[in-house]
């Protein structure tokens, strides 16, 4: 007798992963472009975030074992935080001693599934969650329709 398996896509296991901390933000959008372009982008994160990760200024990968790294963040708001990550096609997860961050992507059609979760890691911030969701988390997904928006 075998157990049954049950596989979870990015995006589903970035929602699960969610529901596990208290107050982040999670948000989800279809991005007007095949998943190989969109990951082309995040799956570069010294490149790929500054600019499109808010408050990244910049990132700096200083260790890497396969798609194990630790990586050091600047940001604009005067974060300096070192992040253990884990970056695999269609998933990135980071966390720092404060801080967690994920990124998952799937294809859909020609388009790409997209889903984004940030918040902190520190008791007493279920009350930020609902702020996040409302001012960042839109403002967060604006970022990224717009970068992968082709230019007409």
């Amino acid at each position: 007798m075998t157990w049954p398996l049950g596989e979870l896509d990015g995006v589903r296991r970035l929602r699960a992963l969610a529901a596990a901390y208290p107050g982040v933000l999670l948000e989800e959008t279809v991005l007007p472009a095949a998943f190989e372009d969109v990951w082309t982008v995040l799956g570069d994160p010294e490149r790929g975030f500054p600019g499109l990760v808010p408050d990244v200024r910049s990132l700096r990968v200083t260790e890497r074992e396969g798609e194990r790294m630790r990586a050091m963040v600047h940001g604009r708001s005067g974060l300096r935080a070192r992040f253990d990550m884990v970056l695999r096609p269609g998933w990135c997860l980071m966390q720092s001693r404060f801080l967690v961050f994920g990124m998952a992507a799937v294809p859909e059609g020609d388009a790409t599934r997209f889903a984004y979760m940030a918040g902190f890691r520190v008791p007493g911030v279920r009350v930020a969650g609902p702020v996040l969701r409302r001012v960042l988390g839109p403002a967060v997904l604006r970022r990224f329709v717009r970068r992968f928006t082709p230019a007409e």
